[in-house]
């Protein structure tokens, strides 16, 4: 996940090239289109709350107006897939938890925000319930796993 500063993302965009972009927006819209119309609606929602959740709880209507759904016709189809959207919010948090704990070096509070808990103590209770320990110690854990994977080996 990149994180730009407010100050950098309004600067302008040096190498912009307005032609190029109409030419090559289309296709990629036309295979991003492709590409979210694969996944079940259920995996669709799930990425849009990861795209949604830096810093907010998305609404239902937000959701639906990047679907381009109505609320009614999201709702209907999540209850036909038997899914709740309160549901896929917290396992799209759960799966962005884990991604930035493993990751990234953010701090608890700002993993916290990036997920879209008013507090820090929020975010470590819905952890504590997930996994069973705190997101320090998961951190601690996991990601000494990781780091051993990746460890180059040597033969001697």
């Amino acid at each position: 996940m990149l994180v730009f500063d407010k100050a950098d993302v309004d600067e302008p965009f040096l190498t912009h090239n307005a032609e190029l972009l109409a030419m090559v927006a289309p296709q990629l819209e036309a295979e991003l289109t492709r590409r979210l119309a694969q996944k079940t609606l259920t995996e669709q929602v799930k990425g849009i709350f990861k795209k949604l959740l830096a810093g907010q709880r998305p609404t239902l209507g937000e959701v639906a107006r990047e679907l381009h759904l109505s609320t009614r016709t999201l709702q209907r189809r999540l209850t036909a897939e038997q899914a709740k959207f309160q549901q896929l919010m917290e396992e799209a948090r759960r799966e962005l938890a884990q991604h930035y704990l493993l990751h990234s070096s953010l701090e608890l509070n700002e993993t916290a925000y990036l997920l879209g808990y008013e507090d820090s103590n929020s975010f470590f209770r819905a952890f504590q319930q997930w996994e069973g320990t705190s997101p320090g110690e998961w951190r601690a854990v996991h990601g000494n796993r990781a780091r051993s994977r990746q460890a180059p080996t040597s033969v001697v």
